[in-house]
């Protein structure tokens, strides 16, 4: 198989997990996949296979491909492990901040304000999403970026699913104390605030996921 292939195959197909093209419980053949996703079996196989490696399928004998539902439990985990990773994170940034990384947090913040504003709960998840993975790949540990990055696509599902019900406002807010610590240089309020902000954020989609 084509490499190229596979990795388009894969990607496809965890970006329509992740956006909820193919939604949490569903069920489809490969065949109907691989004809959603405009690509041949083979390729479509090993993606699955992948993905369920990774907990967002799982192959059914007989009944095809479920996409694994957000479970309560899995959503606790893996706030528990972003937790960890981000406070680490934004610890190592305040220690050495990158001004350039600095002005991008705060222009991914502003823009997550502005889309709240407008109405735009989707473009405010992916504005909110590229600020945490920002802060894990400037903090200058590719091994925490690499480790948190399941977790990362974890989480972005939890957002979509409860994104209807939370009162956003406050995310902004809580990411403005952040880059506030890490511009001052405070790896221990650093690591505190995101601690806080991924906690208050966790117990709100838990709140809401059945």
């Amino acid at each position: 198989m084509n490499a190229s292939l596979g990795a388009a195959a894969y990607a496809a197909l965890k970006q329509a997990v992740l956006d909820a093209s193919l939604a949490p419980g569903s069920t489809a053949s490969e065949p109907e996949i691989a004809a959603r996703l405009g690509m041949s079996r083979t390729p479509v196989h090993e993606a699955v296979l992948r993905l369920q490696a990774e907990g967002f399928l799982r192959v059914i004998p007989k009944r095809g491909v479920l996409v694994v539902p957000v479970a309560r439990g899995d959503v606790a985990d893996v706030y528990e492990v972003l937790i960890a990773l981000e406070g680490a994170a934004a610890a190592r940034l305040a220690r050495a901040p990158a001004r350039a990384a600095l002005a991008e947090l705060r222009a991914l913040t502003a823009e997550m304000e502005q889309a709240l504003s407008e109405g735009r709960r989707r473009a405010w998840a992916e504005a909110d999403d590229a600020f945490h993975r920002l802060l894990l790949s400037a903090c200058g540990n590719a091994r925490l970026e690499a480790g948190a990055a399941n977790a990362l696509d974890l989480a972005g599902r939890a957002r979509l699913l409860t994104l209807g019900g939370r009162p956003l406002a406050t995310s902004a807010a809580e990411h403005w104390a952040l880059i506030e610590a890490l511009d001052a240089g405070d790896a221990n309020t650093a690591r505190m605030t995101i601690a806080e902000h991924r906690g208050r954020a966790a117990r709100e989609m838990l709140a809401l996921l059945p």
